[in-house]
Order: C-alpha cells, then structure tokens, then sequence
C-alpha cells in the first residue's frame, strides 16, 4: 500500500500530496471507484484517509459521518481478510470525492499531508506492505473508525479516534512507522477519552436515581 505507484514495494513513496492533488483535480471522473481503479493497492490507505478526514475536524458532525465510519470499517475487513485491492459496491464506487462543495475541505487536507511529509522519512519501512501488517493495520482502523461511529452525536469525540486513523494511515502511505505511532497515541487518547466520560454520564445519570 506505498511506494511511487500503484505496484511498487520497496522503494521510497512518492508525496502523497502531490499524488492526491493530481487524482482531485483531473479532468476524469474523481469518485470513490476512480480512486480504486487509480490507485490499486495504495487505495485502501487513501481511502481511509478521506473518510476518516471529515470527523477528524473539530466539529461536532451530529452523526452525519456514520456512513464514512461504516465504509472504513467495512474496507479495513476486507484488508484484515487479505485483500490487496479495495472491492466497493457500485452505489459506494459512485461517491463524489472532490467538487465545489469540497474544496475548501480538500485544500486543508492537503496542506495538513504536506506538513506532515515535510517532518516525515521513511522509518522502518521493513514493517509495511506485508498481509500480517496489513492485517494489523486494518485492526486499527476499524477500532478508530468503530469509537467515532459510537461517540455521542455532538460531542465531539469522535473526532480523536477519527484523527488516529488518518494519521496512521498516512504512517502507511509515507512507510513512517513514527506517523503511524502518533496515530497510535492519538487513537488511543480518544478511545480512552470516550470512555473516561462515558463512564462519568453513566455514573451521573444512575446516582439521580
């Protein structure tokens, strides 16, 4: 899922950024299915990083990214499986990724990824592209993706957990096992986060009774 193009393992990724941009802004299609078809192996990390993006923002999206959740988790079993290409459903090969609504959206994301490739070099890039990694790396996924798609809408919380994933995932696309590590840490704050205060509302609501 990284190297200069579609196949390539082994060798130094290219920028993710400047990959992303040109898919975003071609004059072909730019949906979902496209990116696939595009991107092959490497699809399965980008795609993540655009579903996983919308609730990583700071704002409360009062469950209206539960459908990008789902899709990650459903994509990430498939990786878990070992699958080296993304399988979608027609109806979900048909979802618009880029357009005049999501420009504003697209911008920041790739000014975000372009930050985070300037501090960032392949780190033990022996660990990735393997299907036990994979494997592993599509277990965390679901577990980031599976806390935001619980958190209460209008939290908040789920924005953490939804950050962990993005950042591991670009980890995956750079080979950077530091990237993927502070996705780690991230994921895990979040997850903790969720529960700490999940735990306080129950406590609260059970001791007005």
């Amino acid at each position: 899922m990284a190297g200069h193009d579609a196949g390539a393992v082994g060798h130094a990724p290219s920028a993710v950024s400047d990959d992303l941009e040109g898919f975003l802004n071609r004059d072909g299609e730019t949906t979902l299915g496209g990116l696939v078809d595009v991107f092959g192996r490497k699809s399965f990390a980008l795609v993540f990083v655009l579903l996983l993006a919308v609730p990583a923002l700071p704002l409360p999206t009062g469950g209206a990214t539960h459908v990008f959740e789902i899709i990650a988790i459903l994509l990430a079993l498939q990786l878990i499986a070992g699958r080296d290409k993304v399988w979608l459903p027609q109806r979900w090969r048909k979802i618009e990724l880029a357009g005049p609504r999501r420009q504003r959206f697209i911008r920041g994301l790739l000014r975000f990824i372009r930050r985070l490739e300037r501090v960032s070099k392949p780190r033990a890039g022996f660990l990735f592209d393997h299907r036990a990694s994979n494997a592993v790396f599509g277990l965390f996924v679901v577990a980031g993706a599976l806390a935001a798609f619980v958190a209460p809408p209008f939290s908040g919380l789920d924005t953490l957990p939804s950050l962990g994933v993005v950042l591991i995932s670009l980890g995956v696309l750079l080979e950077d096992i530091a990237i993927v590590a502070a996705g780690l840490a991230v994921g895990t704050t979040g997850v903790a986060l969720e529960i700490f205060l999940g735990r306080a509302a129950v406590h609260g609501i059970s001791s007005l009774f």
